[in-house]
């Protein structure tokens, strides 16, 4: 009895700390480019409904995708982020063509049309944003507001209008794919005659909305969650989806990705699913950013026609990410350009 009780207090320290000791948790680590007020309140949904743990990386508004691209392209030989969120699918097409991504078929997105996701799973589209021209209601009568993005080049706006910095975010995105759809020579022409009709130049789409809300200019190019947040704050501001009767505008989703290597691509590919369902998609249209889904289970947001209603740019994004590469060095001579 007395070397049984011995044992017994020998193990029981062990035994302690055993049971003491917490499970290591399930964790995933996201980078993102969607602005943390949106994409937060989604990741920390996530946590909630499945106990992972979300270590999340947010993007700066100036350098939106392209900072966080460049850091996963950094991080090639030994990844340390096992998703990708991105606002837009052009980021993910570099980081797929330079082989930083890895291919993920997920059960989430049989409803996704063929043209918002790659063919060979390396990225798939959810909910997005078009570009819109926000107009400054008292700057501007309802019949002189713009329709089109060749408006910018009229005389009537000179000096009164803004665009962000195309290095950057979605205005690259938007740049680059007019170069495909217009070719170079045309396409360099537009900015060039933009420049010439004094273009104001933002550091970043929320900076164009804000002016033209402060009525520091009359208009400005933007996506329409910058629009709605001008909106939301009682700004004399509207609202005009551009080119409804030649072109089109362009449509931005969001893209996910899985990263080459992912230290966590368990929990990665769950955080996937997550994303491009209802759940999700329903959260991004109710909040203030007011996203398109791409899920036909869930309603756009009221203040948007359904994305079906809404001429839209063909856009073919592995073109598109390749072209972008291809004129950065003029880009970069055309924003220094005074």
């Amino acid at each position: 009895m007395f070397k049984k009780l011995v044992l017994f207090l020998l193990v029981l320290p062990f035994f302690l700390v055993t049971c003491g000791r917490k499970v290591s948790q399930e964790e995933v680590v996201v980078y993102t480019s969607t602005d943390q007020a949106f994409s937060e309140p989604v990741l920390k949904e996530f946590e909630k409904q499945t106990g992972i743990k979300v270590h999340m990386v947010f993007d700066t508004e100036e350098t939106k995708s392209t900072g966080l691209m460049n850091r996963l392209l950094a991080e090639k030989a030994h990844p340390r982020c096992d998703v990708f969120w991105s606002n837009d699918p052009l980021r993910v097409e570099i980081l797929k063509q330079k082989g930083v991504l890895a291919p993920y078929f997920s059960p989430e997105a049989g409803h996704i049309p063929s043209r918002f996701k790659d063919p060979e799973g390396y990225w798939t589209g959810f909910s997005g944003r078009i570009r819109v021209f926000l107009v400054n209601k008292n700057l501007l009568k309802k019949e002189e507001y713009p329709q089109s993005l060749r408006d910018m080049l009229d005389p009537r706006y000179r000096g009164e209008f803004a665009l962000a910095n195309p290095l950057f975010g979605t205005t690259s995105f938007h740049i680059a794919a007019l170069f495909v759809a217009w070719g170079d020579e045309k396409a360099r022409s537009f900015l060039e005659q933009l420049k010439e009709n004094g273009l104001r130049l933002a550091s970043s789409n929320g900076e164009v909305a804000r002016w033209v809300a402060l009525g520091k200019v009359k208009f400005g190019l933007v996506d329409n969650d910058d629009a709605f947040a001008m909106m939301e704050e009682g700004a004399p501001v509207e609202m005009v989806i551009p080119d409804q009767q030649g072109q089109g505008t362009l449509f931005m989703p969001n893209a996910v990705a899985l990263i080459k290597g992912a230290p966590h691509p368990g929990a990665a590919q769950k955080l996937i699913d997550f994303l491009l369902s209802p759940t999700a998609e329903r959260m991004l249209a109710e909040a203030t950013c007011r996203q398109i889904p791409l899920n036909p289970q869930v309603p756009p947001p009221q203040e948007l026609p359904p994305l079906e209603k809404i001429r839209l740019m063909q856009v073919d994004y592995a073109q598109v990410a390749r072209k972008m590469e291809e004129i950065l060095p003029y880009l970069r001579s055309w924003a220094l350009k005074k």
